[in-house]
């Protein structure tokens, strides 16, 4: 994602990371990596929870991709790490 973040930008979209990683943990490893998004913290896995990103033990995540519209509903869904082409390409 922040490799194609002008991808994002250019579409009006806003990302975001979410896992259970304190939100200590997500600053550093914003900073480290230069990370143009905001990541968010879900310590009781809640949100991934909610979008099907959790493994089938309830604890780990799954990498995922959700992209919501501006009413709240799920328009793309897919686990793994899709192109931002193929995600974007729902808003066309």
């Amino acid at each position: 994602m922040r490799d194609d973040i002008e991808q994002y930008r250019a579409a009006d979209v806003q990302p975001f990371g979410v896992n259970p990683a304190s939100v200590e943990d997500h600053e550093r490893y914003a900073n480290k990596l230069k990370l143009p998004f905001p990541l968010l913290s879900d310590p009781d896995r809640e949100a991934s929870g909610a979008y099907g990103a959790l493994k089938t033990d309830g604890k780990r995540i799954q990498r995922s991709v959700v992209l919501v519209d501006r009413d709240g509903r799920v328009i793309f869904a897919a686990r793994g790490a899709p192109r931002a082409n193929e995600i974007l390409a729902v808003l066309r």
